[in-house]
């Protein structure tokens, strides 16, 4: 079995490395077109290459997969990678695993039992003396397909890392402003209806990919579902809500389910926790992103914006 896993991990890694190195090739083709179509100067670095670039071109096609998108121009087709660890969403419903930290408080052993009815099909496993090695190779024989974490600080959740089983990715997003069920006035009942799901303004490559590794987390819902949870990105704090709702006189009333709090990716990395030693990083968020300049990089189309 464990053979199986690390040739079936290594062939994901070649698929991986043959997309990189294919989309690399599309951007510098997808340049060389747009400044030619526009008359515009080839840039220095491509005009070596630029007229075997351009003939190559010439046999690109949209293809029977989705193609990549560079600069306006079709770049011909490849089945990306994260069709390969989402190949079976919307298929087979989600299996998820939500544990904490070592030696959780009181508060944060409540916050997960909550969390764990937001989430379809899942579980609350209580984390004891396991490491993370256990945990994945148990998650994995019993076809969970996300393990996420949920961890504190001085009794305060602060972070939840969700890891996509059985390859990757794994995120890692800082939790603030969490609000529990109980703290919330006039709260409604909790329904158990896979719930219809809202995503706000994640435009960008990154906000489509920090939108999918969440959107997988449920199963797909029945229309006469009335239950919704919202993802709301605003200057790349994703803001969580759970409402049920009905309609009153062709009137829709909201009641708000909780709990409620607020996201901030700042890793993901292309593979599991147990693998983190040898996983790449896919995108990482530094310090000097947020200094001379206002960045936000889920929702602006050119990856950041500048605020006057």
């Amino acid at each position: 079995m464990l053979r199986r896993q690390a040739r079936l991990r290594r062939e994901y890694l070649h698929r991986k490395n043959k997309e990189d190195k294919f989309k690399t090739i599309q951007e510098k083709k997808g340049r060389v077109v747009s400044s030619v179509t526009s008359n515009r100067l080839i840039h220095g670095d491509l005009q070596r290459h630029a007229v075997d670039l351009q003939k190559r071109t010439e046999w690109d096609d949209e293809g029977p997969q989705r193609a990549l998108q560079i600069g306006g121009e079709s770049g011909g087709a490849l089945a990306n990678s994260q069709d390969d660890e989402y190949r079976y969403a919307g298929v087979e419903d989600p299996k998820i695993v939500i544990t904490t930290s070592r030696d959780p408080s009181a508060k944060l052993r409540q916050f997960v039992k909550e969390v764990r009815l937001i989430f379809p099909n899942s579980q609350r496993m209580n984390r004891g003396n396991f490491d993370i090695k256990q945990l994945m190779n148990a998650c994995r024989s019993n076809n969970v397909t996300d393990f996420i974490i949920v961890q504190e600080h001085r009794g305060v959740p602060d972070a939840l890392i969700v890891c996509h089983l059985p390859f990757g990715p794994t995120a890692y997003f800082n939790m603030s402003d969490v609000v529990m069920r109980h703290d919330i006035p006039d709260i409604g009942t909790m329904s158990e209806q896979y719930p219809h799901l809202i995503f706000h303004n994640f435009k960008t490559e990154l906000g489509e990919r920090a939108m999918s590794i969440l959107k997988y987390l449920f199963p797909v819902p029945k229309e006469d579902s009335k239950r919704v949870i919202t993802f709301a990105n605003h200057d790349d704090y994703i803001s969580f809500r759970h409402h049920n709702y009905k309609t009153v006189d062709r009137q829709v009333e909201l009641s708000e389910v909780g709990p409620r709090f607020q996201l901030k990716l700042y890793q993901i990395k292309l593979g599991t926790l147990d693998t983190m030693d040898s996983a790449d990083t896919e995108w990482a968020w530094r310090p000097y992103m947020n200094t001379t300049v206002k960045r936000r990089f889920l929702s602006d189309e050119d990856g950041w914006q500048q605020d006057d």
